[in-house]
């Protein structure tokens, strides 16, 4: 069951349709999919799956964290797993509950020391969709990023809203675009779903730079995406549905950081001509000592 935003959105619900995807496509499983539109109907929509017969609910993104609790708990037999659970003080999780989280924060320090590195401004961007905790662990990331790799640079910080329709916004987006370009930032990295479409449209009129996130979003505005940084959503899918497959289903929190391969950015032929080698090495220099557990990024 997709979000607010929706498939087509070139990022969160487009990387859960694509482990769904290989799932079809390596395991053999049929799926069907819904979209809560406004998001009025989530809960009814997901006990519709929960009672037809499927083995395995899933709800892609924090949004469905209460609706997906008390649905765990009134199907036991039905498994269900959420994407981006947000986890209450002293909650215990159902036994047939995953909650699929991600060290958002420790791909965005990547990304913003990358952007730290190569800004000739001295001024870069945040660009954040829902002002909500989890929204703030890529701010919290890349600001650490940012004053990892140079202490002088100044962040420009803007969120589009406080509903979940700031995840579908793409005129706010380059509203909060032009703003942040026009304040001296040259690089700005979005979290903020389809929003974030609106803030590539601003990087192409200003001649400026942006960085995508949770797919690789360079096909979007090429020569005006620095990288992408990639929440893995479909791994996290895909390992459910096989797990789930081979008998070794287990509820509880699964967490995907560097090292697990959950997050990470995007360095390819499309976008290598931008980034220098040593520029480079300095950014999997820090990825080396996060994942040794020398560099703890903070998630607020």
């Amino acid at each position: 069951m997709f979000d607010v935003g929706g498939r087509g959105d070139k990022s969160f619900n487009d990387a859960a349709y694509a482990g769904l995807e290989r799932a079809q496509k390596e395991l053999g499983i049929t799926f069907t999919t819904l979209e809560t539109g406004e998001g009025s109907d989530r809960e009814a929509q997901m006990r519709q799956l929960a009672a037809g017969g499927s083995q395995l609910v899933f709800g892609v993104g924090f949004l469905f964290t209460d609706d997906i609790y008390g649905l765990a708990q009134e199907f036991p037999e039905v498994k269900f797993a959420c994407v981006d659970y947000t986890l209450k003080e002293g909650q215990a999780l159902p036994p047939n509950l995953v909650a699929l989280e991600f060290k958002e924060q420790e791909g965005s320090f990547l990304v913003g020391a990358l952007a730290a590195l190569l800004t000739k401004t001295g001024k870069v961007g945040f660009v954040g969709g829902m002002e909500i905790p989890l929204i703030k662990k890529f701010e919290a990331g890349y600001r650490a990023g940012v004053k990892a790799a140079n202490p002088k640079v100044e962040l420009i910080v803007k969120y589009a809203g406080t509903t979940g329709t700031a995840f579908k916004d793409p005129t706010k987006g380059k509203e909060l675009g032009l703003a942040e370009y026009n304040q001296g930032a040259d690089i700005i990295f979005h979290a903020s779903g389809s929003t974030g479409l609106g803030v590539f449209e601003a990087a192409r009129e200003k001649g400026k730079l942006a960085i995508g996130v949770d797919s690789d979003q360079q096909a979007e505005a090429p020569g005006f995406i620095l990288t992408s940084m990639v929440k893995r959503v479909e791994t996290s899918v895909f390992d459910s549905i096989r797990e789930l497959k081979e008998g070794r289903w287990q509820g509880g929190i699964r967490e995907f950081g560097l090292k697990e391969d959950g997050v990470g950015w995007v360095y390819d032929d499309q976008n290598k001509a931008l980034i220098p080698d040593g520029v480079k090495a300095k950014v999997d220099a820090f990825k080396a000592e996060i994942v040794a557990g020398r560099i703890v990024v903070p998630v607020q």
